[in-house]
């Protein structure tokens, strides 16, 4: 470090700890925001200054490629440069809290921006959020890890960072809080409250300022909840709760074809071409898809029909509707091609497509079939409530995400209803979000349920306690009544020459015989131990050790590296450890 830098160290360091908290928060709330801002102008730059113009040019076709050439762009710079796996942000990140206590590697803070401009930019059928919360969520990581700051308030800042992140990109404070408490999981005290509200407003102020205070979706034609709708509402979010299911599913489903395919060069072309022809049959599958969104909004959802081989007919009502719902599913294909091949990008963007296009669908075949009055944009906000709420397992994101991003306030009512009927209806099916259900599957996600949070930060080795006298197997009845007299614990492991645990003698069990004195040279250990029925390993979880206590009810279980005794564990020093972690981890 430089005298400046020292200097400043020492200044921080003066602060007390919460002080240093708000402060640190602010800091990630400036950096993330400057970074949404970054990777909206760079998604920008490349998709309309590098190839805008040439989508406009005589050769029509030619943009089809498009797509196939931003994911190798992306395929290079990942594998060339990065040399490291990108993989999906937000899972990502619960990775990195699940396994790594937060900790976040920092090319993290700016290569998903990078290569996810390059996938966006050149047609990939994904959104940015994600990146731009894998950047937000590093930039917490690194700058906790800078400061030399604990596991549990390295976690509080990378939940800024995230926060800051989805602030910033939708210019929505509320919903980056909720992200952060109902898709990480992050434990909501007054002492993350503060640090979360001030990442989320900050980032969000400097969005407002560099992009103005207009929201994302223009939601012109607004009408009114009307409670001769709640069937409607009910229905689409029943619905769009089975969309969910199939989002969730198809994406993994395609996600394990295209990985039994070794050879990267095909995996591009087979991802890059499946694009193409996706977005070649059905144009509103290029890019992020917000231009469709706001199509739909202004009561313009014909226009999705431009470009299409279907397009002499976009005044045909059947037809659309018929478009609609086949763009629906083909869109879940188009995302996962896109990110299975290489591509870098988030389903936030497809989530909220895939939600506004069945809204509309929903309530306009509705008023076709039964002659009804629906309102379309209406329903369209209210599904993309309900889609993020049944995708990521989180009703309450998409309820203020939703509203925050589309000023659709006065219809909170709607995005309850569709939101909560998504939700319950995918949880029937599907336990896991699309986020955690890689990490639940390997057993290791813990940051929804407190319980294995507390458990995982703690460790088998920080806990063994070594000062159990030990006696060998050949030691007879007088070298092992030595023993006793010295030692002040009643178990007493009995290790030979090579440290391999041979058995244990139990101070209960020769209690009688200790004061017979013809006995000391008679008896001797090996006849004397037991092998113990339960033993732990050093890499074992603090969650199988917990189990284990729970299934033989003893006080203390030996510690054995393949049969080497290393020392025992007792169920009062763990139990020391989890109250210590919870009030640590509730930073109360």
């Amino acid at each position: 470090m430089n005298k400046a830098s020292v200097k400043l160290w020492r200044l921080f360091a003066k602060v007390d700890e919460q002080r240093r908290i708000y402060i640190l928060s602010l800091i990630v709330g400036i950096l993330c925001g400057l970074a949404a801002l970054t990777l909206k102008s760079f998604v920008h730059f490349v998709g309309e200054n590098l190839i805008g113009h040439l989508k406009e040019s005589d050769d029509t076709y030619l943009f089809l490629a498009f797509p196939l050439i931003g994911i190798t762009i992306t395929v290079l710079i990942v594998k060339y440069l990065v040399k490291d796996d990108l993989g999906h942000g937000v899972s990502k990140v619960l990775g990195a809290i699940s396994l790594k206590r937060g900790k976040l590697k920092f090319h993290h803070t700016f290569t998903s921006m990078i290569t996810s401009a390059f996938t966006i930019g050149f047609g990939g059928s994904v959104g940015a959020e994600a990146p731009v919360v894998l950047t937000g969520s590093a930039i917490g990581s690194n700058l906790a890890k800078f400061f030399r700051l604990d596991a549990s308030r390295t976690m509080l800042l990378l939940s800024c960072g995230a926060t800051g992140a989805i602030a910033g990109i939708f210019n929505a404070p509320m919903a980056g809080i909720v992200f952060a408490v109902e898709v990480l999981m992050i434990d909501l005290t007054m002492a993350s409250l503060l640090p979360l509200l001030i990442a989320g407003i900050v980032a969000a102020v400097i969005s407002h300022i560099f992009n103005g205070g207009d929201f994302l979706f223009h939601f012109a034609h607004v009408s009114g909840f009307s409670t001769d709708n709640i069937l409607f509402y009910i229905i689409l979010g029943v619905s769009l709760g089975f969309m969910s299911l199939y989002f969730t599913r198809c994406t993994f489903f395609l996600e394990k074809k295209f990985q039994q395919v070794n050879n990267i060069v095909i995996k591009v072309l087979i991802g890059g071409l499946a694009l193409g022809i996706c977005i070649f049959l059905f144009p509103p599958l290029w890019g992020e898809g917000y231009s469709s969104i706001n199509a739909i909004f202004a009561g313009n959802a014909s226009e999705l029909l431009n470009n299409s081989l279907l397009y002499d007919y976009r005044d045909n009502e059947w037809v659309l509707i018929g478009f609609l719902f086949v763009l629906m599913f083909v869109k879940v294909i188009a995302m996962t091609a896109t990110t299975a091949s290489g591509g870098v990008g988030g389903i936030f963007a497809p989530s909220l497509f895939v939600g506004a296009i069945g809204g509309a669908f929903v309530s306009m075949a509705l008023n076709l079939i039964f002659g009804l009055d629906l309102p379309v944009a209406s329903f369209a906000l209210a599904g993309m409530g309900a889609m993020i709420a049944g995708v990521m397992h989180a009703p309450l994101l998409g309820i203020f995400l939703t509203a925050e991003i589309t000023g659709g306030y006065q219809l909170f009512i709607p995005l309850m209803i569709c939101s909560l009927a998504s939700y319950l209806t995918i949880m029937v099916f599907e336990p896991h979000s699309i986020y955690s259900k890689t990490l639940a599957q390997r057993g290791v996600l813990v940051t929804h349920h407190k319980d294995k949070a507390i458990l995982h930060y703690m460790t088998v080795r920080s806990l063994i306690e070594t000062n159990f006298a030990t006696v060998a197997p050949d030691a007879n009845l007088g070298d092992l009544t030595e023993v006793i007299s010295k030692s002040k614990r009643n178990l007493y492991p009995v290790v030979d020459e090579d440290g391999i645990l041979k058995g244990m003698i139990k101070l209960d069990d020769v209690r009688e015989i200790i004061f017979k004195h013809e006995l000391y040279d008679k008896v001797f250990v090996k006849d004397l131990m037991y092998m113990p029925e339960y033993y732990v390993s050093p890499k074992a979880s603090m969650l199988e050790v917990a189990e284990t206590f729970e299934a033989c009810g003893r006080f203390n279980l030996a510690v054995l590296d393949e049969g080497k005794y290393l020392g025992f564990i007792s169920r009062a020093r763990v139990f020391s450890k989890y109250r210590k972690n919870v009030r640590t981890l509730s930073n109360d």
